[in-house]
């Protein structure tokens, strides 16, 4: 458990039309050279064979760096392109049906918004809940009202599991994420599309306190 808070620091969610021209492959390539420790597949319009097929790339990319790729919504893309895990919110299916899907030893992710889904979240089954959102964000537009940092501490308060803050979060947040007892942050726009991609990446570790 202890590994994976670490591999929460600094979780990055890509986005395919953020990317642009540069792709999600090359994109994470080079956020992995700048510290990020996670990689969330998240492609909310592909089917599960073309997540398949760019996890699988993703995968050559990390593979030896100790970076975890998990895929979001598509725990049979994760099955099938044999990731290190999935993400998943609380309109998927269960986490239980998630963690009976995986097997016992792939990562599962939660999304959490409010006090009952983090109080209601097992360990059993799930490993890490992904917190907020902390403020609004224009790459997921069906999220809830922002909870800001206060209410990121009463969630991070609510549970020992680790976990990772979400939603609309940069660079110049990382000590206040840090601060609200969170393991890390999850960023899209942040890393994706940047014009450096490495350097933003790298700004968060300078921003740590």
């Amino acid at each position: 458990m202890t590994s994976l808070r670490r591999n929460l620091r600094l979780y990055l969610v890509t986005d395919p039309q953020l990317c642009g021209s540069v792709g999600v492959v090359e994109t994470v390539r080079q956020a992995v050279a700048g510290g990020v420790s996670m990689v969330q597949l998240r492609d909310k319009t592909a089917t599960t064979a073309e997540r398949v097929s760019l996890a699988r790339a993703l995968g050559e990319v990390l593979s030896g760096s100790g970076v975890p790729l998990v895929i979001n919504d598509d725990v049979e893309a994760a099955i099938l392109a044999d990731m290190d895990g999935a993400h998943i919110g609380q309109d998927d299916m269960t986490p239980a049906q998630a963690r009976a899907r995986l097997g016992p030893d792939k990562i599962l992710g939660l999304s959490c918004e409010t006090e009952q889904s983090v109080t209601a979240a097992d360990p059993s089954i799930v490993d890490y809940l992904g917190l907020g959102p902390v403020f609004g964000t224009e790459t997921k537009t069906d999220h809830k009202a922002p909870i800001g940092f206060d209410g990121l501490a009463h969630l991070v308060a609510l549970s020992s599991m680790p976990n990772v803050a979400i939603g609309g979060l940069k660079a110049p947040h990382q000590s206040r994420v840090q601060h609200s007892g969170a393991d890390g942050l999850a960023v899209v726009s942040a890393i994706c599309g940047q014009p450096d991609i490495t350097a933003a990446a790298r700004a968060f570790s300078t921003n740590e306190s």
